[in-house]
């Protein structure tokens, strides 16, 4: 039994696999100020019988406290990737270190998974893109703000605009502020991800697909249009291929 860790910068996702069979999803928040203690309670609580911890992670604290805790928790050492296992696709990122795990494995799994050339598009903290050419080289791709950045970000920098929780719009045109935030910010997401999606299959190819993923890519499926697959469990699948 494997347990897979993805820790990013808002929510840790783990999946626990049978194989390449994921059988059980969880998710905690990432909290650098909470012990190990406290995630190896979490992880007993949650989760038996596990032979091997993977983990990815782009909090490099969060890696040191999960990583204590998954030794806590079930007596074993976990993998990190970019440390115990390296992602085998070829980077072609002018500064490969600049790129972050997450986005690898991505990479990775969907060239696996599905083929290439790739678009991969992850609704999380940061709205990312990534492409995978034809013979399977990661050549980089787009960093835009997370459904849920933009929101904090016109709360915190504006005298007036309201703190609020991230939900579909009722509308295109709000009949309030609330309304109006949650359309600009979902449908202004979307159709970011459309036409970037869009200018990305003019440079790699008409036959290029692009895969959605991430913690709010379900949330924001009905407004999309270009993407081809939905795979919320992306990066898990990807750190369960990469099993030692």
């Amino acid at each position: 039994m494997l347990l897979a860790v993805d820790i990013g910068n808002t929510t840790i996702s783990l999946g626990v696999f049978h194989g390449q069979r994921i059988i059980k999803r969880m998710s905690v928040s990432t909290d650098a100020h909470k012990s190990a203690g406290f995630y190896a309670s979490f992880l007993k609580t949650k989760c038996k019988n596990i032979d091997k911890v993977i983990i990815c992670s782009v909090v490099p604290k969060m890696t040191e406290i999960f990583a204590r805790a998954g030794k806590k928790a079930f007596a074993l050492k976990p993998y990190i990737i970019g440390k115990d296992i390296i992602v085998p696709i070829k980077n072609l990122y002018r500064n490969p270190k600049q790129v972050g795990q997450d986005r690898l494995v991505n990479a990775y799994a969907g060239f696996k998974l599905y083929g290439a050339p790739l678009i991969i598009v992850d609704f999380g903290t940061a709205i990312t893109f990534d492409t995978v050419s034809q013979k399977g080289e990661y050549l980089g791709g787009i960093i835009a703000a997370g459904l849920n950045t933009s929101l904090k970000a016109l709360s915190e920098h504006t005298a007036l605009l309201p703190k609020i929780k991230l939900d579909k719009p009722k509308e295109l045109i709000g009949r309030d502020t609330r309304e109006s935030m949650l359309s600009g910010v979902v449908y202004g997401s979307s159709c970011l991800a459309d036409d970037l999606i869009l200018r990305l299959k003019v440079k790699l190819g008409k036959s290029a697909r692009a895969i959605a993923t991430g913690g709010d890519s379900a949330l924001i499926k009905p407004y999309c249009c270009r993407i081809d697959i939905w795979d919320k469990d992306l990066t898990l699948r990807g750190i369960s291929l990469l099993n030692p």
